[in-house]
């Protein structure tokens, strides 16, 4: 796979698929985090810099009939113009006329984004045709969309088939394997991984992949009751998978069979409802009384994970110890993301996963001092499972 570090662009007429798919106000459709537009400013700049064009496309959202004007990528544009400090000119579809005819005009130093691929349903089925129409904006093929680089998408994988070598990923794409690749390949221990989240089932895949190469995985989030509700433990009215017990029973015997230290948190703040203005106590994750759930890791579980993570040389999160979102559930999740600081400042490698953990981080205003944010959760899931991802594969000669 090439990278777009050693090449030239002068004069290439770039087509680049970007992960411009950012949450927009439901009132006003302002791009409310911008994170993923920035992500892609190097590789786009890197391009005009050396005296190429850049055309962009990307999805937004999930439309389902057609363009729906909450899904246009035209609400985008404000907040990217002023991020690239030059304008960008916007092509109402993605294959009409008027939007080849805009394309075939760019000169060097221009960008011009295209309308939300999606729009078009032979988008997600991979269409060979609808990517072959895409493929004509431009000759040459950048993917700097790690996010969906898990998609067998016709901009995310089909289209790179029409530029014969003529592709390379994106400083992005490349940024995001390589500092997989360090915790998948090249970890230094002790290596510990903190899976989060609501469904053991969503983890599964992930968590049988890292019995193999931690040596300690802390389990945080909903998930934890499915664990303790197999044991035997009473876990109120906490969030559980019935059906996956026996799977939480066998991770804990694979765990000791390779020799991981499985984390189960020991306490959690539990409520009286799903809340903010919850009635709240601290109780065992063993002994949680009927009508509370568990909402957050408890101060005994904290002490459990800090100390764990303190000493720890290389360090994976991917998922929330609690339900963050809600201020008075935040002290888990917090305290885990400021432990991974603390131990990256003492020398670790820190790789926050993505999705909800990134979004912790950055709540909690630490994005910066921790090793890499991935800008992917589903492709780093899927990545870290060992899958392989057809937006990487595409881009191989």
């Amino acid at each position: 796979m090439k990278s777009i570090h050693d090449i030239s662009f002068a004069g290439k007429k770039v087509v680049m698929r970007v992960d411009f798919n950012v949450p927009l106000d439901k009132a006003t459709l302002a791009v409310k985090d911008d994170t993923r537009i920035r992500a892609a400013l190097p590789t786009i700049r890197k391009i005009l810099k050396d005296g190429g064009s850049v055309v962009l496309m990307s999805h937004l959202g999930r439309p389902k009939d057609g363009p729906e004007d909450k899904y246009s990528l035209r609400h985008t544009l404000r907040t990217f113009s002023a991020l690239l400090g030059s304008p960008v000119q916007f092509a109402e579809d993605c294959i009409g006329d008027a939007a080849f005819a805009q394309s075939a005009a760019l000169k060097a130093g221009e960008v011009l984004l295209l309308e939300n691929v999606r729009f078009y349903k032979e988008e997600e089925k991979g269409d060979v045709a609808f990517a072959e129409k895409l493929s004509k904006h431009g000759n040459f093929y950048v993917n700097d969309a790690f996010g969906t680089a898990h998609r067998e998408h016709a901009s995310t994988a089909t289209m790179a088939r029409f530029f014969g070598s003529d592709k390379a990923a994106g400083y992005l794409m490349f940024a995001e394997l390589t500092n997989a690749d360090k915790v998948m390949k090249n970890a230094e221990r002790p290596y510990t991984a903190i899976m989060g989240g609501a469904k053991v089932s969503d983890k599964i895949l992930i968590i049988e992949n890292l019995l193999d190469s931690v040596d300690n995985l802390l389990i945080g989030g909903g998930m934890v009751y499915t664990f303790f509700k197999a044991m035997g433990g009473q876990i109120g009215n906490s969030l559980c998978e019935d059906d996956k017990q026996e799977l939480a029973l066998s991770l804990i015997e694979k765990a000791k069979a390779k020799g991981v230290n499985l984390v189960l948190p020991v306490d959690s703040i539990i409520a009286d409802a799903f809340s903010n203005e919850a009635n709240t106590q601290t109780a065992a994750n063993t002994a949680i009384p009927s009508g509370w759930m568990g909402l957050d890791i408890g101060p005994e579980a904290v002490k459990q994970f800090t100390d764990v993570i303190s000493t720890s040389k290389t360090v994976l999160w991917n998922g929330p110890a609690g339900v963050f979102e809600l201020p008075k559930f935040e002290n888990g999740t917090k305290a885990v993301a400021q432990s991974i600081v603390k131990a990256t400042q003492a020398g670790a490698f820190s790789l926050i996963g993505g999705g909800d953990s990134a979004a912790a981080i950055a709540q909690f205003g630490l994005t910066d001092a921790v090793s890499y944010v991935s800008t992917g959760g589903g492709a780093l899931l899927e990545y870290m499972e060992g899958k392989v991802l057809p937006g990487v594969a595409a881009l191989e000669s």
